[in-house]
């Protein structure tokens, strides 16, 4: 646990992990934390001060999302942002009410007074607006330091350190929203800046020997970043001299890429120096996914067979070099946001193999290094850790794999079109310049068949979809638009060269309101 941080309470925002972001972006440790947390824990993460997200209620609703009120008798500087705003002046005793005039988007804020908040900027601010509601009596105390044409947009109780914007400092359409959390954070707070990818690393290499004590680990490898990071990672603080106590374990779970079981031991081994154990285990994974349409449920066979065949590979390493006790896995935060409800009146938007895929018993205990970390953490994590690039510019690979791309029932005749569709995709973004440029680009199979033509005759094969999104850490993400040329040649190669696709389509949808992958 970190020595200090800026807690984040959640109710319910879009944006709450992006208020994180922001926050560890100025090298201070950052946790969301559901709203309705007990007050011992949030004082576990040692907060130097709180923020209270935003949400889509209104604090009159009958089943509010509420916060313990004790958090604004802590001593610690807090700062309401939207619904944070709300629910600070009417848990204070000011009132809210349906605002007149709804503003959603672009603003212009007037700075009324000065406010240490707002210190060093200009007197209008370019804001982003998304409220119904609005303070219609400050609490005793407060005074006003930011008004838009429409609402209350600044409020402040500076004797107790009290402030909420109604705006959204965290996004980037808010131009100086990054210097109001930074005052808040440095100037108001007093956090230090220490929180940096080395004191990470110590930290954790730490934290992980004393966990471990003189006992083995096993590490989930999945080739992807996530996993070999947590892996080195592990192994550094595991390693006695030329020895190393943790084992990695790469599993073909049979919905793998095209090459990427030999690929990925060669690259860990090779190039990473880690002890690794591969196990094909195609059979096994591909019987238990017959006939299985609903992916929750894929997901959920996967992560148990996932634990089924480490729990083998402990059992065999136990019999040749001693206990194992330890799972690693490279589980990151996202993960953990999207699979498990955390955030109180948030929701469960999928489970992740190797979060809410878990099986409730498992006989291995768990070492996730970097749960509380975003993808583009963990890649500083790595270089700090001497990794090479190749290794790190990997795009994320879901963990449950192909098996996700698919949709409908994973055959092994699926799976063979849909890996040839893939290398197509992945090797004509790679040949364009584009591939570390991008968050993800890859095919999906889709359980549609269409008629065609090709040499002058009827064709009634499947259609592939491609995806292609930037994102900052996949909790958000846009839709690229790949160079026209780009989608010509891969529709043409797909067509031409992947027997049982006859029909090639875009996909452009963004996160909201769809996801990265399609299941």
């Amino acid at each position: 646990m970190e020595t200090q941080s800026i807690v984040v309470l959640d109710f319910g925002a879009q944006y709450s992990q992006l208020i994180a972001r922001r926050v560890r972006e100025q090298n201070v440790f950052s946790a969301v934390l559901p709203c309705n947390s007990k007050i011992e824990e949030i004082q576990k993460y040692h907060p130097l001060g709180i923020i209270l997200s935003g949400g889509p209620s209104s604090v009159y609703d009958k089943d509010a999302p509420a916060a313990d009120p004790r958090v604004f008798e802590l001593g610690l500087p807090v700062l309401g942002i939207c619904y944070g705003l709300q629910f600070m002046a009417h848990a204070l005793g000011g009132k809210v009410k349906a605002a007149k005039h709804r503003e959603y988007g672009h603003a212009q804020v007037d700075l009324m007074d000065q406010s240490q908040l707002f210190e060093g900027l200009p007197r209008t601010l370019e804001v982003w607006m998304s409220h119904g509601d609005e303070a219609l009596e400050l609490p005793a105390g407060f005074r006003l330091i930011a008004k838009s044409p429409s609402a209350v947009a600044g409020i402040e109780n500076a004797s107790k350190k009290q402030y909420a914007v109604q705006f959204h400092p965290e996004v980037h359409h808010t131009k100086r929203g990054t210097d109001i959390l930074r005052n808040f954070v440095l100037n108001i707070c007093h956090a230090k800046p220490s929180w940096t990818p080395q004191h990470f690393v110590d930290a954790t290499v730490a934290a992980v020997r004393q966990q471990v004590g003189s006992g083995r680990a096993i590490c989930a490898l999945s080739g992807g970043v996530d996993s070999a990071v947590a892996a080195t990672l592990v192994d550094r603080a595991l390693r006695d001299g030329n020895k190393s106590r943790l084992t990695s374990v790469f599993v073909n779970n049979g919905v793998l890429r095209k090459n990427e079981f030999e690929k990925v031991q060669q690259s860990l081994r090779d190039k990473l120096g880690l002890q690794v154990v591969a196990v094909d285990a195609t059979d096994r994974f591909l019987n238990k996914l017959a006939g299985v349409t609903d992916p929750e449920t894929k997901r959920k066979l996967i992560g148990n067979e996932f634990i089924a065949v480490f729990d083998e590979q402990a059992h065999r390493i136990e019999k040749e070099e001693g206990d194992v006790e330890w799972l690693v896995q490279g589980t990151l935060y996202p993960d953990v946001i999207e699979s498990v409800s955390v955030r109180g009146p948030s929701q469960v938007i999928k489970s992740h193999h190797n979060v809410g895929g878990l099986p409730e018993k498992m006989k291995l205990k768990l070492i996730e290094p970097l749960k509380e970390l975003f993808k583009d953490e963990v890649r500083k994590i790595g270089r700090d850790l001497g990794m090479p690039e190749e290794v790190l510019q990997r795009q994320p690979f879901p963990g449950p794999g192909l098996a996700v791309r698919i949709l409908g029932e994973v055959t092994p005749e699926r799976l063979a079109i849909l890996r040839e569709c893939d290398d197509v995709v992945v090797n004509e973004i790679k040949r364009a310049g584009l591939y570390t440029k991008i968050w993800q680009s890859f095919a999906v199979l889709l359980p549609v068949m269409s008629v065609g033509v090709m040499g002058d005759q009827r064709t009634y094969a499947y259609t592939c979809a491609i995806r292609a999104v930037h994102s900052e850490d996949g909790m958000t993400a846009d839709w690229v638009p790949l160079p026209h040329e780009v989608l010509k040649t891969i529709s043409s190669r797909i067509v031409n060269e992947v027997h049982g696709v006859n029909r090639v389509v875009y996909d452009v949808t963004s996160k909201p309101p769809g996801t990265i992958e399609w299941e």
